[in-house]
């Protein structure tokens, strides 16, 4: 997420309140669920949404309004968050529900605890399957069927096959604050990273990695950037051995086609 000036500001300090919220994994489960509830609401209720991000109307006034519409409706943690984030100033009306999506990933990683190694590599898992598959790629950003009815299609296939913060991060993404659930769900993987101090490295192999080779090349990783490397491992017979990493802006390519093309370089200069 790319927030700028005013809304920046917002988001950090509101993540910070977030942590007083924050308890056990289904407090925190149940908190996410609502707050990704309250962004849905202000993204559909135009002139709600405009209100309570309007700098020109008292911190009370929206506070009050908010207040009676969503009180009831969700927890105290959530009702916190919401009236806090309205007495905020943002740079644009849509940074507000934006921001409260943010949070409520952030809480749900914070649910899921010690299963985050899992949570962050089903995400990268379903993120591929999407990528790869057209049909479903197509599916899940048909107009012409509803949220309801792309969930379900989720649903089906990620239950009881993996973590239900993974399946609630995949229904997320169908109808939250991004352009296409690809989009989405790599930035839900990057606050999984940050959640977890973690860096994100992106390996290409041409066979699968043993037990052993993975963890010395995480180690390698975390001693190079200072902090913990969580791998995405893609399994590509096109690198023709070797190995290629990705992490941030930077790139290590090892692999026998990038030798390859360095020497059919050399030659022809």
């Amino acid at each position: 997420m790319d927030l700028r000036g005013a809304s920046a500001e917002a988001l950090d300090a509101l993540t910070d309140e977030l942590e007083q919220h924050l308890g056990s994994g289904e407090t925190n489960a149940r908190l996410a669920d609502e707050l990704f509830s309250v962004a849905g609401t202000l993204r559909a209720e135009g002139t709600l949404r405009r209100f309570a991000t309007d700098g020109s109307i008292p911190a009370e006034a929206k506070q009050g309004l908010v207040g009676q519409v969503f009180g009831g409706k969700v927890g105290e943690g959530a009702l916190g968050v919401l009236t806090s984030a309205v007495s905020r100033r943002w740079t644009a009306t849509r940074d507000l529900a934006d921001s409260l999506e943010h949070l409520s990933v952030v809480a749900l990683v914070k649910a899921t605890d010690a299963d985050g190694a899992r949570l962050a590599d089903e995400l990268f898992a379903w993120s591929r399957a999407v990528k790869d598959n057209p049909e479903l790629r197509d599916a899940l950003s048909d107009p012409a069927r509803s949220n309801a009815d792309k969930a379900g299609l989720v649903r089906g296939l990620l239950e009881g096959r993996a973590l239900p913060s993974t399946v609630t991060l995949a229904v997320q993404a169908l109808s939250g604050s991004f352009r296409t659930v690809s989009a989405a769900l790599e930035d839900y993987q990057r606050t999984i990273a940050r959640v977890h101090g973690e860096g994100v490295a992106t390996v290409r192999v041409a066979r699968e990695l043993s037990e052993d080779e993975t963890r010395r090349l995480a180690d390698v990783l975390s001693t190079q950037y200072g902090r913990p490397v969580h791998l995405n491992l893609l399994v590509d017979p096109s690198v023709l051995g070797g190995i290629r990493v990705e992490i941030g802006d930077d790139v290590i390519d090892g692999t026998v086609v990038s030798r390859l093309d360095d020497a059919r370089r050399q030659l022809a200069g």
